[in-house]
């Protein structure tokens, strides 16, 4: 997954989630449904096992995305493994213990990650360093080259607080500067929204992630947009899922159990 959204206790619902999966198109995958173990919703990478989004039924969101790392290290174990086992804890603070773990037990590939649910939203990014982020109530971009988000004013400000975090990548510094930007216009279109309802504003994402102009919709001869994803994290998760690139794949609802 290469472009992830974020609405974080901003709506009738506390988290929303839209999201590109950019992917090699031979890697095999599989559609959000139940798995048993562990008790989780998600997709399926068909390849490690793992996945790169997913929910519980305590209101546990986890998804992750590539990060263009200035000092790219080899991994010992499949990125979409962390994600996977990160979704079996029943709290966003219980899964930030776990990733914290397993990042000081293990050797990952670059990523940046999120960890959410009613009440807690945490942003990793690992690298060579590794940094953790509490996120405000606001609204955030990620992508491969760092994230951006506007958050709710602090007491002491009179209007929201714009942040950003990218990096220029050693290896293709042109292709990050342009990753960020996109991710800005990203941004920009989401916050100007005046969607008054999660599911409103995720609509409107689920435009904006499959609009050519906005560039995070991707098509090249072997990797591109595979899938992208809307979930919507209330007193229940409810899930959108289009199995191939928005910009021309509908969305199919899925609930607890699978495709509704």
């Amino acid at each position: 997954m290469c472009t992830l959204t974020v609405a974080y206790r901003q709506f009738d619902a506390p988290l929303a989630v839209a999201a590109n999966r950019d992917e090699l198109y031979a890697r095999p995958s599989s559609p959000p449904h139940r798995w048993e173990d562990p008790d989780i919703f998600a997709p399926r990478d068909d390849q490690a096992g793992g996945t790169w989004t997913g929910t519980n039924d305590d209101g546990v969101l986890v998804a992750i995305t590539n990060r263009w790392s200035r000092d790219v290290t080899d991994g010992d174990r499949s990125r979409g493994l962390l994600v996977r086992d990160a979704l079996a804890e029943s709290s966003a603070e219980a899964a930030g213990t776990l990733v914290r773990r397993e990042l000081d037990a293990r050797a990952y590939e670059p990523f940046h990650l999120l960890v959410a649910d009613r009440e807690r939203a945490l942003l990793f990014e690992h690298d060579a360093t590794d940094s953790e982020t509490r996120l405000a109530p606001g609204t955030y971009v990620v992508g491969n080259a760092g994230w951006c988000g506007v958050r709710a004013s602090p007491d002491d400000a009179g209007e929201p607080q714009r942040t950003r975090s990218f990096f220029v990548p050693a290896e293709g510094p042109n292709r990050g500067r342009e990753q960020a930007a996109n991710d800005e216009a990203v941004l920009d279109a989401l916050v100007e929204s005046e969607t008054a309802t999660a599911t409103a504003w995720l609509d409107q994402a689920g435009e904006i992630l499959g609009d050519h102009e906005y560039g995070v919709c991707i098509h090249g001869e072997e990797f591109g947009t595979k899938s992208a994803t809307l979930v919507e994290v209330g007193e229940t998760a409810t899930w959108r899922y289009a199995d191939g690139p928005p910009c021309e794949t509908p969305f199919q609802r899925y609930g607890p159990d699978g495709r509704v």
